[in-house]
């Protein structure tokens, strides 16, 4: 199973990264819809997309609108965007409101369901702590399995929900000196992402929305994470990743 990141950057996007988005392109799966989403539809192997939100803060939906022109010249046969029913709202009430976007593009909004399939496989979900909530997904199928965590704060609710997946995507805004902003903002800093990595047992760590005032090579201290959690890596915009199950 192939992964793309669409956008590694959290809040605005800056010259390196763009906000929220993962592609699993050759199963027509897509995870949040940031900055990044104007990427989408180039590297999509297909015409049928099933989008997932985490949550509906404008760094993780605003790339919605950028679907509409797709839409409307075929390249998309078939959008269906899932999330929790409050989030589905204020897309729907809010970024596609008369006075900010008017025209909304032709989509099903579908509220989440405990287990889904698709791709070949079954998505869950779980809440995260999060301003407003949010919330983590997980997949599981024939070729690996993987969770995309963000945006929240480590708080240990969610252990066994990622327990021993092949790939632990998980957000890490902030690193260690910033930690007291980690628990501000309801965001995570590099340590407890790893500790977290070690403790769900999983097979490997690659972090993501990355604050943006932090664009250099390593914004969040890689070598501390590698520390706990030796397979860890940062994630940068449009990096594949080849997901493959553990023997």
């Amino acid at each position: 199973m192939r992964l793309i990141f669409l956008g590694t950057g959290g809040y605005h996007p800056n010259e390196r990264r763009h906000t929220a988005g993962l592609l699993a392109p050759d199963h027509g799966i897509a995870f949040d819809a940031g900055t990044g989403t104007f990427r989408l539809c180039d590297r999509l192997n297909g015409s049928q997309l099933d989008l997932f939100l985490s949550h509906a803060h404008l760094d993780h939906v605003c790339g919605l609108t950028y679907l509409l022109v797709p839409r409307l010249l075929g390249r998309l046969t078939r959008l269906t965007v899932h999330g929790r029913p409050q989030d589905l709202a204020a897309v729907r009430q809010h970024l596609f409101s008369e006075a900010l976007f008017p025209v909304l593009p032709e989509m099903e909004l579908r509220p989440l369901e405990p287990e889904i399939e698709v791709g070949g496989g079954v998505i869950r979900h779980a809440p995260l702590v999060h301003p407003g909530g949010s919330v983590g997904f997980r997949f599981d199928g024939p070729t690996g399995s993987f969770a995309y965590v963000t945006d929240t704060y480590v708080d240990g609710s969610y252990t066994e929900f990622v327990r021993g997946v092949d790939l632990l995507i998980h957000e890490c805004y902030f690193s260690d000196s910033q930690d007291e902003w980690a628990l501000k903002t309801g965001h995570s800093h590099t340590s407890q992402v790893a500790r977290l990595a070690a403790e769900a047992g999983v097979g490997a760590l690659c972090l993501t929305h990355i604050d943006p005032r932090a664009p250099g090579d390593d914004p969040v201290g890689l070598s501390q994470a590698r520390k706990i959690f030796p397979r860890t890596t940062i994630a940068e915009d449009l990096d594949a990743v080849m997901l493959t199950p553990r023997k």
